[in-house]
C-alpha cells in the first residue's frame, strides 16, 4: 500500500468518526465526569465514565470542536471501553508518544487511533488530537505515572 493510499484511508477513517461519532452523549449513571478544553482553538469535551473495580464499563463524550478532536474522542472511547483503567492510561501514553513523533506501539485493542498518526506533522493540531486522552488522564491522577 503506498503512502498516498494510506493517507487517504486514514483521512476517511477520521471523517467517519467525526461525522458518525461513537459513544457520543452522556451517561445517566456516570461515576466520573471530566471536562477539558483547548483554549487555543476552542475545542471542548466532557467525558463521562462508569468505572467499577478498576474497569471502564462504559464511556461517553460530549463536546464540540474540530474534526480531529471529535474523531479522536470517538476513537478513544471505543478503545478504552471494557479496559482496565491501567490499560486505558497505557493507551493514552502510547497515543501521546505517537503525537510527539516518538517511538510508539499502537496495539490492536486501540482500534482506529493510529489513523491520527499524521497529526504529529502539524504541531498546532496535536492538542486537538490529545484532548480526550488528556481528559482521561485527568480523571485518574493517582493512577497515571
Amino acid at each position: 500500500m503506498n503512502f498516498n493510499h494510506l493517507e487517504s484511508l486514514y483521512r476517511s477513517v477520521i471523517m467517519d468518526h467525526y461525522k458518525h461519532p461513537r459513544n457520543k452523549g452522556q451517561l445517566e449513571t456516570g461515576t466520573l465526569t471530566i471536562e477539558m478544553n483547548n483554549p487555543t482553538c476552542g475545542d471542548e469535551i466532557q467525558l463521562d465514565l462508569e468505572v467499577e473495580d478498576g474497569i471502564i464499563n462504559d464511556v461517553k463524550f460530549n463536546g464540540h470542536g474540530c474534526s480531529i478532536s471529535m474523531a479522536s474522542a470517538s476513537m478513544m472511547t471505543e478503545a478504552v471501553k471494557g479496559q482496565s483503567v491501567e490499560r486505558a492510561l497505557e493507551m493514552g501514553d502510547e497515543f501521546s508518544k505517537m503525537m510527539l513523533g516518538e517511538d510508539y506501539e499502537i496495539a490492536e485493542d486501540m482500534g482506529d487511533a493510529e489513523a491520527l498518526s499524521g497529526v504529529s506533522q502539524f504541531p498546532a493540531r496535536i492538542k486537538c488530537a490529545t484532548l480526550s486522552w488528556k481528559a482521561l488522564e485527568k480523571g485518574f491522577p493517582e493512577a497515571h505515572k
